[in-house]
């Protein structure tokens, strides 16, 4: 049984709740499904992001290197024959991870749908539940406290705070925010590069000093800056997460050659899918590099393909997979859900998702 047709979404989606960074402000999600069908008509979905300031992704872009180049090299091919179809997709162009990993894990689903088995059995796990971290997203002391109460009475146990939109006053939106929720909450940091090199060794200083207990603090410099990364982590004692300076193998291996982070942010979007992420934990793991499975602002698509990993491989941090509960609504069918902190798998073929809310998305062969 062979691939007989690859088709693209594009979808805009509102967030209930603006999402701010050091590097960027949105309202939505702009992201590319990617559908693979068989001859029998069983369909495998994927999703490209669109994250200019990260990944330099557009969807745009990825649908001209699925429609141009990654479909009609699938076209007739067997789905089963998954490790070679997956290697072909990533030695097939330079770059566009975004639309490698939508196909990747397109691929991954449709294998798992023809099997009748949810994708985490496919990628050799079974549990269906995967806690995940909720980000703050960047603001004032007083907002940030607001927020994180009111993520706590939403049953999140860890914060993702978002930092590095201004050094000078990170140290009190940290304190305000460990004020708010008391000891009981684990608190993380991602400043998203928005530090340089002493900013951050003086805010995270700051912080063990006060004694606020932060469990990690995510790319705290740019992410082509692996000396200033390597300076910062040798300078503090809260660990570091190298993040937007691993995209791939090659990154990865060059943070551990310098010691320049303590654990690694591993993302579908940003390393091209499912195939290359499990080398990356694997590689990590070798190397006694701690691990977490993050996302983009992406859909239920996206995140239901790194939760199934997590699932499946484990990871030595609670994961950061709470990009979908932004959503207002979903644009796929099925799929996984929110209870509280933790990402609920479907006990369904795949990634479990039926369809796609059609009036919202659109649709070209």
């Amino acid at each position: 049984m062979t691939i007989s047709a690859v088709r693209t979404h594009r979808v805009s989606a509102p967030l209930h709740t603006p999402f701010v960074t050091a590097l960027r402000r949105t309202t939505t999600v702009e992201t590319l499904v990617v559908e693979l069908i068989d001859a029998d008509g069983r369909s495998g979905f994927g999703e490209a992001p669109q994250v200019w300031q990260v990944t330099g992704a557009s969807v745009a872009g990825a649908q001209a290197c699925v429609r141009e180049l990654l479909g009609p090299l699938l076209i007739g091919r067997d789905p089963d024959d998954l490790v070679a179809r997956c290697t072909e997709v990533q030695r097939a162009a330079a770059g566009n991870e975004a639309a490698k990993a939508a196909v990747d894990v397109a691929l991954h689903d449709l294998a798992a749908r023809r099997l009748g088995v949810p994708l985490v059995r496919l990628l050799g796990g079974t549990t269906l539940r995967v806690p995940t971290d909720v980000t703050l997203a960047a603001g004032d002391a007083v907002d940030l406290a607001a927020s994180a109460r009111q993520r706590q009475a939403d049953g999140f146990g860890v914060l993702k705070v978002k930092v590095g939109t201004d050094a000078a006053g990170d140290l009190d939106r940290v304190r305000a925010v460990r004020a708010a929720v008391g000891p009981g909450v684990r608190i993380r940091l991602d400043a998203n590069q928005g530090w340089t090199p002493r900013e951050a060794v003086r805010v995270i200083r700051g912080i063990e000093d006060a004694g606020l207990d932060v469990e990690l603090v995510e790319q705290p410099v740019a992410r082509w800056d692996l000396d200033g990364l390597a300076w910062v982590s040798d300078r503090v004692s809260v660990p570091i997460l190298a993040d937007e300076a691993v995209f791939g193998v090659r990154d990865l291996v060059e943070v551990i050659r310098r010691r320049a982070a303590d654990l690694v942010n591993v993302k579908l979007a940003k390393c091209g899918g499912l195939h290359p992420a499990r080398t990356l934990l694997e590689l990590a793991t070798a190397h006694g590099l701690g691990t977490v499975v993050g996302s983009m602002m992406e859909s239920q698509v996206g995140i239901g393909a790194a939760a199934s990993l997590v699932a499946a491989y484990g990871t030595t941090a609670v994961a950061d997979l709470d990009a979908a509960w932004w959503l207002a609504w979903s644009p796929v069918q099925g799929g996984i859900r929110y209870d509280g902190s933790t990402v609920v798998l479907p006990n369904a073929p795949g990634l479990g998702i039926s369809g796609l809310a059609e009036a919202k998305v659109q649709t070209h062969s």
